[in-house]
């Protein structure tokens, strides 16, 4: 319990930044899955758009400090040689 007025206030920023945190890595987690969820079934053009719709997902959470940028980059690059496996053959 916060026994300062600044205490309770960080208390409420912390609590704003980790629902908003939250709400953007359960989307990503989302695109992601949907991402592999085309890579399986195969189909170009639903890997082609969710790839898209990942990456920038996975982009966008980086540049928000929700995700490390290292963990970012890994992720894009592990999506798409999965997705090229599948499209070049």
């Amino acid at each position: 319990m916060p026994n300062h007025k600044s205490a309770e206030k960080r208390v409420r920023q912390n609590d704003k930044r980790r629902l908003r945190n939250r709400a953007v890595m359960v989307a990503t987690r989302t695109y992601i899955k949907q991402a592999r969820a085309a890579i399986d079934g195969g189909d170009t053009t639903k890997i082609n758009e969710a790839l898209a719709r990942a990456v920038k997902a996975i982009d966008s959470a980086a540049s928000k400090g929700v995700m490390h940028r290292n963990q970012a980059s890994r992720k894009v690059s592990r999506l798409t040689i999965a997705a090229n496996k599948v499209i070049n053959g």
